[in-house]
């Protein structure tokens, strides 16, 4: 047999492909795993055994979800009123956010009028300002306009966080839809928002989705501004700030912790988990043309 340059690359690819992809699989789930059986252990496990990664099935218990899901005027912790607060605002972000991103991402696509090239840039420019260079305008702005405080002023700080970077991600697939398909729609009689909600929407659909959950994950996790704007009314926290006060709090035991950063997590990956493969497809259109 002879050993071609060829291959030889593809018997290394051979054995590095599967090495590497256990590796990072391993990485990637390792520490949830410990995170879900610190999360699930009781405390006196936990100290005998700190770092054991195969603790007693028989020893492990709910009672931290229990108590991080229960009512702080039953002696929880209230996450599950936080749960619900950050699934509003995330909600109301995405669907407030795609609302403007659509027509706004379409007119900068197939719309011609001057200026229209640095638009388009610009809209990336302004996502990629530091998030605490806006936070002393906002907190200024909102005060003035009794919205601190609400969750109704965190979506809109939300809304001007994410539309700039949701049009830019929806521009390059709607220029991926060839204009002959939209042309035929106006020739049939259909109006431009016809056309969109007919014609382009429909064809976007999985860069929209994309879109969406991108601008959600941000909504869920985001802890500055919930902080900066909600710090007053433990009522309305969202979730970042519930899990923040349990890190900095020396009578919270560690499994308990873990349960918070579980709940708190679990959404996101059962959401990507739903939409993995319309959200594979959103990050992969207009790849041609971006």
């Amino acid at each position: 047999m002879t050993w071609t340059r060829d291959r030889v690359e593809r018997a290394v690819l051979g054995v590095l492909r599967p090495v590497v992809i256990v590796f990072f699989l391993v990485a990637t789930l390792l520490p949830f795993y410990y995170m879900l059986m610190l999360s699930l252990r009781p405390i006196e496990d936990l100290l005998r055994r700190p770092d054991s990664l195969f603790p007693d099935l028989g020893g492990l218990t709910l009672s931290t979800y229990a108590d991080v899901l229960r009512p702080v005027t039953e002696g929880g912790q209230g996450f599950l009123s936080l749960l619900g607060n950050s699934a509003v605002v995330a909600s109301a972000s995405v669907v407030v956010a795609l609302a403007i991103a659509i027509p706004g991402a379409y007119a900068v696509s197939r719309l011609e009028f001057f200026g229209r090239r640095q638009v388009s840039s610009l809209f990336l420019v302004v996502y990629l300002f530091p998030s605490i260079v806006l936070a002393i305008p906002l907190f200024v702005m909102l005060t003035r306009m009794q919205l601190r405080g609400s969750l109704i002023g965190l979506v809109l700080v939300y809304i001007a966080q994410t539309v700039p970077v949701a049009i830019y991600m929806l521009k390059n697939y709607f220029e991926t839809i060839p204009p002959s398909v939209e042309e035929a729609g106006l020739v049939d009689g259909l109006s431009r928002v016809g056309v969109i909600r007919r014609i382009s929407l429909p064809l976007a659909l999985p860069s929209v989705i994309a879109t969406g959950i991108f601008v959600f994950m941000i909504a869920w996790n985001e802890f500055l501004f919930a902080l900066l704007f909600l710090v007053e009314r433990r009522d309305r926290w969202t979730v970042s700030l519930g899990l923040a006060q349990l890190s900095g709090s020396i009578e919270v035991s560690t499994t308990v912790l873990m349960a918070g950063s579980v709940v708190i997590t679990l959404p996101i990956v059962l959401l990507f988990f739903l939409t993995e493969r319309l959200l594979s497809q959103g990050l992969t259109s207009g790849a041609e043309k971006g």
